[in-house]
């Protein structure tokens, strides 16, 4: 459990109380207006899916690609075994395994290649996840205790039913706690897009790479007679 799993029960109850201010109408002109706009979802419901994100199954992940390298190395290392016989479908024979050695395990854009680069962004994703979780956390527990909580509270508390209509008591506050928490969030994917954007050219299918001939010439076949 990290600190946003920890602060999450109290975090939603009281962005609960905010998402309902801010249904019954926000400030004209506020900073919060952009952000809605942009995230296209209040601050309870932004927040309520980050908590399902989480760092160990996208690590597991990395690990778990990466352990297929192993069988791909094992693949490479039968290819280089010599070859005790020669002719033409022997020479044709190691162009064709050259080819396919370059293709197992030569380069970025070789199957191992990719794997390792899957296996990297799926590490980089999970330190993504982690950094934008802890910094979530750390804006929800300012929030917390912040006077603008206070109000939100006082006035939720009261049992009133909010109706839509001029900005009333504790809208204000309830704008500037989204307002924060709808920041972090949009700085937290802006990360991912620019991770996928990064990562995007190394993620892409690893194209074969034929021998410089790579027609098959195997020689004539023998004709067996009976």
């Amino acid at each position: 459990m990290d600190p946003l799993d920890r602060l999450a029960e109290p975090s939603l109850d009281l962005l609960r109380r905010v998402d309902a201010l801010l249904a019954a109408g926000v400030p004209e002109g506020h900073r919060v207006w952009p952000l809605l706009r942009r995230m296209q979802v209040l601050p309870g419901d932004a927040v309520r899916g980050f908590l399902d994100l989480h760092p160990a199954p996208l690590a597991g992940a990395g690990h778990a690609v990466r352990r297929l390298i192993r069988g791909y190395d094992d693949v490479s290392a039968a290819f280089t075994d010599p070859v005790l016989w020669s002719g033409p479908a022997a020479s044709a024979y190691g162009q064709e395994r050259a080819a396919l050695l370059r293709h197992l395990d030569e380069g970025p854009e070789s199957l191992v290649g990719r794997l390792e680069s899957t296996a990297g962004y799926a590490d980089a994703l999970a330190d993504w996840v982690e950094g934008s979780r802890l910094a979530l956390a750390r804006t929800l527990a300012d929030v917390l205790r912040s006077a603008e909580a206070v109000s939100v509270v006082a006035v939720t508390a009261a049992g009133a039913p909010l109706r839509p209509g001029p900005v009333g008591p504790g809208v204000a506050d309830a704008a500037e706690i989204a307002a924060r928490v709808l920041a972090v969030l949009c700085v937290a994917y802006d990360g991912a897009e620019t991770l996928l954007r990064q990562w995007a050219p190394s993620l892409a299918e690893s194209a074969w790479r034929p021998s410089a001939d790579d027609r098959p010439r195997y020689g004539q076949p023998t004709r067996v007679g009976w």
